[in-house]
């Protein structure tokens, strides 16, 4: 399992490419990747800032994400999750997980990005012509992690 925390821009199929090279003993290899778009809510973004505790949001991602692995029976997942200043078209996030069945890499990568959206100690922060807004998870975001059940506590 390799969790980075990362403030440049980094290349999601290199990545993907990396993370699978030279395993036989899987039959999937799932990925997703969140890209920072032009807009939200109908509102503009220029730019999204992301912030996190140094130490503290890469232990308590890792320690989810240990979880979540065992759980769906991946024997690797693979996050990249961006901080600092991200604009649109750059990608933010990069969830990959490896499994002898898509199913359970599938689900994997499913409840690692619920949980990023809702739990992880990341905080957003978007600025655009209409000025600067935090951004909350949406309550569909919410609903989906709440069926998770993940041990987040």
């Amino acid at each position: 399992m390799e969790i980075s925390v990362v403030a440049r821009p980094f290349d999601p199929q290199a990545e993907a490419a990396l993370f699978a090279a030279g395993r036989c003993d899987i039959g999937a290899v799932v990925s997703f990747t969140g890209v920072c778009r032009d807009r939200n809510d109908g509102q503009s973004v220029g730019e999204l800032f992301i912030d996190h505790y140094p130490g503290f949001t890469e232990q308590e991602i890792t320690r989810i994400v240990g979880d979540i692995a065992a759980r769906c029976h991946c024997p690797d997942i693979k996050v990249i999750h961006r901080v600092g200043a991200v604009v649109p078209g750059e990608a933010i996030v990069l969830v990959m997980a490896l499994s002898e069945h898509r199913e359970n890499a599938f689900e994997a990568v499913r409840l690692t990005m619920d949980y990023l959206k809702t739990d992880a100690p990341l905080w957003k922060r978007e600025t655009g012509s209409d000025g600067v807004r935090w951004v909350e998870p949406r309550a569909e975001d919410l609903a989906r992690r709440a069926g998770a059940d993940l041990k987040t506590a």
